[in-house]
């Protein structure tokens, strides 16, 4: 596969996330469960089941728990700029950065759920959704997704 094209195959797979991260802000922006309780109670249970890393608890318990109201907006309005900055291939690599601490943080809030004492490979088979796309927003942060079919880029049409 010639670079070009794997810069296009980069750029449709960030596009395609993209479009990911608008789903999943648009129910949290657009409802009302989320914000109005939804974020709360998976934070207390990640906390109270002990299943966040003992890194990561304090934030939780300190800052999160006490306003969860804000931390559900912030993480929906994340979500969308995220999704919006992937799509368009603007400012791709900031919320590369961005998206991966969020995975990141994700994965550490919840690392425990398969169980205290479980095979390690059960701790990666929970976070199949938090790992690969931090993977991809890794991938997309180092090589600069955002150049190919993107406004940072330029945006040129497929195939010139």
């Amino acid at each position: 596969m010639s670079d070009a094209n794997a810069r296009r195959v980069l750029a449709l797979v960030r596009v395609a996330v993209g479009v990911m991260f608008l789903f999943f802000a648009e129910y949290k922006i657009v409802g009302s469960e989320f914000v109005h309780g939804g974020f709360q109670k998976y934070i207390s249970t990640y906390v109270d089941q002990h299943q966040a890393l003992s890194l990561v608890r304090p934030m939780l318990t300190g800052w999160v728990l006490p306003h969860p109201y804000l931390w559900a907006r912030i993480v929906a309005w994340s979500e969308l700029l995220i999704g919006i900055s992937l799509v368009l291939g603007w400012f791709v690599r900031l919320s590369s950065l961005g998206g991966l601490v969020f995975m990141l943080t994700m994965a550490a809030a919840s690392w425990y759920e398969p169980g205290h004492g479980a095979p390690i490979w059960r701790y990666f088979g929970a976070h199949l959704d938090n790992i690969p796309l931090a993977m991809l927003f890794l991938i997309f942060l180092v090589f600069n997704a955002g150049k190919t079919w993107g406004v940072d880029g330029g945006v040129t049409l497929p195939g010139k």
